[in-house]
């Protein structure tokens, strides 16, 4: 914090041996010896501001927040209005995540100096962090008249104009922020994130091939890819952030953009290398699942429904994908039960009282099958033609059964 105010005026600082050697511990940067000394100075004469003031700004170089904010308001009520303690405590204030409490004290700083860098940038900060962007705005392009080449001021106009929707003149502002500062060239990581909120997504693909070696940048940039269809460019990032970064949720990205670009035995070796990272992630599971579906290999597919079923027994996803991996495995009982389950779990659609008559059918449960052909006909209203042709042909077979027994 060595952007705070020492107080200016010499002439009301104490002169007690304690307050003189804090001074000179202070000033060589020993601060928890300087904060002892003035205490004790403190202590001595307690209306002597300018020790509790000194106190505040030996508490402040060691981030001891509380104990600093103690010893200005102290300062403050011994010395109402004074200008240091004001901006001091603002500033603190603000690096205790107390934004709101700071306004107040930094408004009164920046009335006092309104020429002041420092008073103006701090309560721009302060405003833009209580969510009060289109105030804060002034009070920036106030500090930004003072000091032109202050790279953190334009970095706070950038995020005030990003909370203002104002998507161009937050570019524009991140952007120079970067320009005269290079050390804060990654804030234009947080502007793509922006540009992606406001669905300009080659604006954000722009700025996200700036950071190569960033694995989140990657990811980001692959995800807005497969968006736009660059199922290649999709492949390249996302291989590149698993490269970076080879956890679940990159592998997990990665598999969706080889699907998209139809490479499935890719897909599913990330799938299942993600799997290993974390085997109780539903979603992996269930992608895993449809991917072996759609290779027809619905004794492993419907493994990892059932999986998914008993980690989360509420999966209405899971037990439909699961009852007709079992249909297709004319493991009849099994199947009957998980579709059961959906019903009991709120599936209402035409088909599933389809598939369970099917079901029913199969197992020569012909009483029981018939109902549900005749509610699936009753629902269905020529959404499934072809079914319901089938269920209509199988009607008439099972009333003849029935007729003859």
């Amino acid at each position: 914090m060595r952007h705070l105010f020492f107080l200016a005026a010499a002439g009301l600082l104490a002169q007690s041996p304690d307050y003189v050697a804090g001074m000179k511990a202070l000033e060589a940067a020993k601060y928890e010896e300087a904060a002892g000394h003035f205490a004790k100075a403190a202590q001595a004469e307690p209306t002597d501001y300018a020790a509790y003031f000194h106190l505040g700004l030996s508490h402040s170089f060691l981030d001891k927040h509380a104990e600093a904010e103690a010893a200005y308001r102290k300062t403050l009520e011994l010395k109402p209005g004074l200008y240091e303690a004001e901006l001091n405590l603002g500033v603190v204030l603000l690096a205790a995540r107390k934004p709101a409490d700071a306004v107040p004290l930094l408004k009164s700083a920046a009335e006092k100096k309104p020429r002041e860098f420092r008073p103006n940038f701090y309560l721009a900060e302060s405003l833009r962090e209580t969510a009060r962007p289109a105030e804060a705005e002034p009070v920036y392009r106030a500090a930004a008249e003072i000091d032109p080449k202050s790279a953190p001021v334009q970095f706070g106009l950038g995020r005030t104009f990003a909370a203002l929707n104002r998507v161009d003149e937050a570019g524009a502002a991140y952007k120079r922020a970067a320009q005269l500062d290079p050390s804060f060239r990654d804030t234009l990581f947080e502007m793509a994130a922006t540009y992606e909120a406001a669905k300009r997504n080659a604006e954000a693909i722009e700025l996200y091939a700036l950071f190569p070696d960033n694995a989140t940048a990657r990811e980001r940039m692959g995800a807005l890819q497969i968006g736009t269809g660059d199922n290649a460019g999709a492949i390249a990032s996302l291989e590149q952030a698993v490269k970076l970064q080879p956890d679940a949720a990159n592998r997990y990205a990665l598999a969706t953009a080889y699907l998209r670009a139809k490479q499935p035995e890719k897909a599913a070796m990330q799938i299942e290398q993600a799997l290993a990272l974390e085997p109780k992630n539903l979603d992996l599971r269930m992608m895993y699942g449809r991917l072996l579906r759609d290779q027809r290999k619905f004794d492993p597919a419907a493994r990892h429904f059932f999986a998914v079923t008993q980690l989360k027994p509420d999966s209405l996803e899971a037990w439909k994908e699961l009852s007709a991996m079992l249909i297709s495995l004319e493991n009849y009982p099994q199947a009957l039960a998980a579709i059961d389950r959906t019903l009991a779990l709120g599936e209402r659609s035409a088909s599933i009282h389809f598939f369970r008559a099917l079901v029913l059918d199969h197992m020569k449960q012909y009483k029981l099958a018939k109902p549900d052909y005749e509610k699936f006909l009753a629902m269905s209203q020529n959404q499934f033609p072809d079914e319901e042709f089938k269920a209509r042909q199988r009607l008439r077979v099972i009333e003849k059964e029935l007729n003859r027994r």
